[in-house]
């Protein structure tokens, strides 16, 4: 085995990851009087700009799973930015203050467009991103608020939703939607029951929106997040990390980015 490994050395392979050229920063940004804390990923061995996506958090706030998507985005070769809809950087522990958090955002729409477009801007000023191809991902509660900035017809080439819920007080307009769309869903998921399915089905469709929904049989909430099983069980919650249906989804998140991208 050592002489495996030395003749690799000699040879100038080696083991490590193929974002070995990975750069994180963390930005400090506004809305308003609002500091805002984001966390920038881009591989530095990429020359020349790419597309750019943004990340958008679970309801515990903008903490090491969001931050760590981001970083496997940019290990694809995008610039990742894993934006902060809380203010000052603020992250939960406990299922009380997530709610109280992302609440707070959700009945707020206006706020939440104001701050994911701050973090929008911040994205596009990166001399690593090519402003004209700009996509976002969210999970939970994140996955609800890329969902909103589609109905909202922000100028983005697609938006995709990992375990998000799919109701809305703020519907789809016919023609306004101009991302793509691609929902990840649970089947066992109980803060996604069918009856929303169906019902986001009906308002996309009425809006002539490009989506498509793929759902994960046996798969729970945060079915992407292994971090899931811990939090259902602390805090007696339907959560439950899926390996097969975390794949399969940022899989087929990579095939969706490919043909935004074009």
């Amino acid at each position: 085995m050592k002489h495996i490994l030395f003749t690799l050395l000699l040879l100038g392979i080696t083991t490590t990851p193929a974002f070995s050229a990975l750069q994180t920063e963390v930005i400090n940004y506004t809305d308003g009087e609002t500091q805002l804390k984001g966390y920038l990923a881009y591989d530095n061995a990429i020359k020349g700009r790419r597309p750019g996506v943004l990340v958008v958090h679970e309801w515990w706030g903008q903490n090491a799973y969001a931050r760590k998507r981001a970083e496997m985005l940019a290990g694809l070769g995008y610039t990742a930015l894993a934006l902060d809809m809380y203010g000052e950087g603020k992250t939960a522990t406990h299922p009380e203050n997530a709610a109280k958090f992302s609440s707070a955002v959700r009945k707020n729409m206006e706020l939440a467009t104001k701050r994911f477009k701050a973090a929008l801007n911040v994205l596009k000023s990166q001399p690593t991103v090519d402003p004209e191809k700009i996509a976002a991902i969210g999970y939970c509660f994140g996955g609800a608020i890329v969902l909103e900035m589609a109905r909202e017809g922000l100028d983005l080439d697609g938006v995709a939703s990992f375990h998000g819920t799919l109701g809305t007080t703020h519907p789809a307009q016919p023609g306004k939607v101009k991302a793509r769309i691609r929902v990840f869903t649970g089947a066992d998921d109980p803060f996604v029951p069918d009856k929303d399915i169906k019902a986001f089905k009906q308002e996309m469709d009425a809006a002539g929106a490009d989506y498509r929904i793929i759902t994960y049989p046996g798969a729970k909430h945060s079915f992407t997040n292994p971090d899931a099983d811990k939090f259902g069980k602390e805090f007696d919650l339907p959560l439950a990390y899926n390996k097969e249906a975390d794949e399969q989804s940022w899989q087929a998140m990579q095939e969706f980015f490919k043909e935004i991208f074009k």
